[in-house]
């Protein structure tokens, strides 16, 4: 018998990570033909690419205005393909701007939509969660608290634990990592994850720069600034938008390393704050969005905090600047004191390490992955004894 065909697609780069996993794990268990969307990292795991990631990844309401004929695209494309291969299922992953249209043009064609990593719609327009329920077979999510929201609005769903617990590890040793870059070990580090989208980049760079430059006036001693680069950015780039005189660090492909030796971090609210607070390590959470889509999305944000850290622990973990705080005062300020040496800085420190051990606490045990293959090859297996 041919491989059975199954649709795996991922929207962005987090997306890209945690669909590749799985994708690994499910050729683990099943003698499966894996395509769709996806980047990099899916491409690795031997997921035939159908159209790249890069043309669809967008953040905003604005921007995604300016990417809707590569939104198109990308959409008859996975949808054509689906209708030639016809596999029993589509396994989603995140992304539901596009992933929800995606599933509604899949279901009538007898495909079943399984979401993987289920959309935070309990943080901001809640009601998509209707959307969810119609639309989707099953949906595996990934924080604790989103399982009895996803329950409560009718969705049959699965909470797995995060993908990311017992994969974010650091290699390196403090020594070994300032040894390797050309780092002062005796300095403070501070390791800035600026984004992994251009849209983030053009909006959070500036202030970043600014910021920085703020820091080193105020800092007494020597500070050793790391960039953690994201795949697909230009590195070149991004050393130019600095100071040469700075030293500063461009990391690729090594940004647990690079937070695990930082005495602080500054990292763009997503994914990496999970990674982060996995690491132990203290943050300051920095984003900001288009003016426009901004106010549009105002109205929709259902909850105190924005932070994926905060959420989870349903309390102010870290601080958060986002918008109109994420300024290079605010910024250096808050810098300033976590980095200092004097009691308060102590404390909120050691409270900040209290409020990170739960939040790992939270996220669940290891083999997240593993867990939703199990469960997906048990639909595949169900789908194949109903086609007999």
């Amino acid at each position: 018998m041919p491989p059975t065909p199954l649709l795996l697609s991922a929207g962005e780069a987090s997306g890209d990570m945690y669909a590749a996993r799985l994708a690994t794990a499910l050729k683990q268990r099943l003698d499966v033909a894996i395509f769709g969307m996806g980047g990099p990292q899916m491409r690795a795991a031997g997921v035939e690419i159908i159209t790249d990631y890069s043309e669809v990844s967008v953040v905003g309401i604005t921007e995604v205005l300016k990417r809707l004929p590569f939104l198109f695209r990308a959409m008859h494309r996975l949808v054509e393909e689906a209708e030639r291969r016809r596999p029993p299922l589509a396994v989603l992953t995140d992304f539901p701007g596009f992933h929800l249209r995606l599933a509604r043009k899949l279901r009538p064609k007898g495909i079943r939509n399984v979401y993987y990593i289920c959309p935070q719609f309990w943080a901001w327009r809640p009601w998509r969660v209707n959307l969810v329920r119609r639309r989707f077979a099953y949906a595996l999510c990934i924080f604790p608290f989103e399982e009895k929201f996803y329950a409560d609005a009718g969705v049959p769903v699965k909470f797995i634990g995060h993908p990311l617990v017992g994969n974010v590890n650091a290699t390196l040793t403090r020594e070994s990592f300032c040894k390797k870059y050309g780092l002062e070990e005796r300095g403070k580090i501070l390791t800035v994850l600026p984004g992994s989208r251009q849209g983030e980049i053009a909006h959070h760079l500036p202030v970043l720069v600014d910021a920085l430059s703020e820091l080193r006036q105020r800092l007494q001693g020597p500070l050793e600034i790391v960039i953690a680069v994201a795949p697909g950015l230009n590195v070149a780039r991004l050393e130019a938008r600095f100071p040469s005189d700075w030293h500063a660090r461009f990391v690729s492909d090594d940004t647990y390393n690079a937070l695990s030796v930082a005495d602080l971090a500054i990292v763009s609210s997503g994914t990496a704050t999970v990674e982060t607070a996995l690491l132990g390590k203290p943050m300051i959470v920095v984003y900001r969005l288009s003016p426009m889509t901004a106010l549009l999305a105002k109205p929709l944000v259902r909850t105190k905090f924005f932070s994926m850290v905060n959420l989870i622990a349903r309390s102010a973990v870290v601080p958060e600047l986002i918008q109109h705080d994420f300024t290079p005062q605010r910024i250096a300020a808050e810098a300033e004191n976590l980095l200092s040496t004097s009691e308060e800085g102590k404390q909120r420190l050691e409270e900040m390490s209290r409020g990170l051990a739960e939040v790992r606490r939270l996220l669940g045990p290891p083999g997240a992955v593993e867990r939703a293959a199990d469960e997906i090859a048990k639909m595949l297996g169900a789908a194949q004894s109903n086609a007999n």
